[in-house]
């Protein structure tokens, strides 16, 4: 029997990706930033966990490669994830541009999401949007 306290909350993301040494790089090092673990391990895919959620990457089928992703089609638009504060915003924010990834709306950051938001906005390695949020403004930096 599943514990109630389970209910409704997310298990799992699977996200097929185009080149699967590519983006575990990628979300192997972030993921690790935000506390999560390697988890498993198989031929065409592998798996992050952080207490009882995990992701999943999974190398896309050859014959399914031809149509690239893109979050303004139908379906994922972003994946946002919980900052532990403004500091690892700032912290995650540097290294990404240090590894080369850039930052969205550059203009507004890291405003980005409203006055009252604290985030860094940016794209994996298949241009699958991803956010790293403060949960208020009231820390200092």
């Amino acid at each position: 029997m599943t514990n109630a306290t389970n209910t409704g909350r997310l298990h799992h993301v699977e996200i097929n990706v185009s080149d699967l040494e590519r983006s575990c790089a990628f979300w192997g090092w972030l993921l690790g930033e935000l506390g999560y673990e390697r988890f498993q391990d198989w031929d065409s895919g592998r798996s992050y966990r952080l207490g009882d959620t995990y992701l999943v990457f999974v190398q896309t089928e050859e014959r399914f490669r031809d149509a690239p992703y893109h979050r303004c089609r139908t379906g994922l638009n972003h994946l946002a994830f919980h900052a532990e504060s403004r500091v690892q915003v700032d912290a995650i924010t540097e290294a990404l541009r240090a590894r080369g990834v850039t930052v969205l709306y550059p203009e507004r950051h890291p405003h980005a999401g409203g006055d009252e938001s604290y985030a860094v906005f940016f794209e994996d390695p298949d241009r699958i949007k991803v956010e790293l949020v403060a949960e208020t403004l009231d820390e200092v930096t």
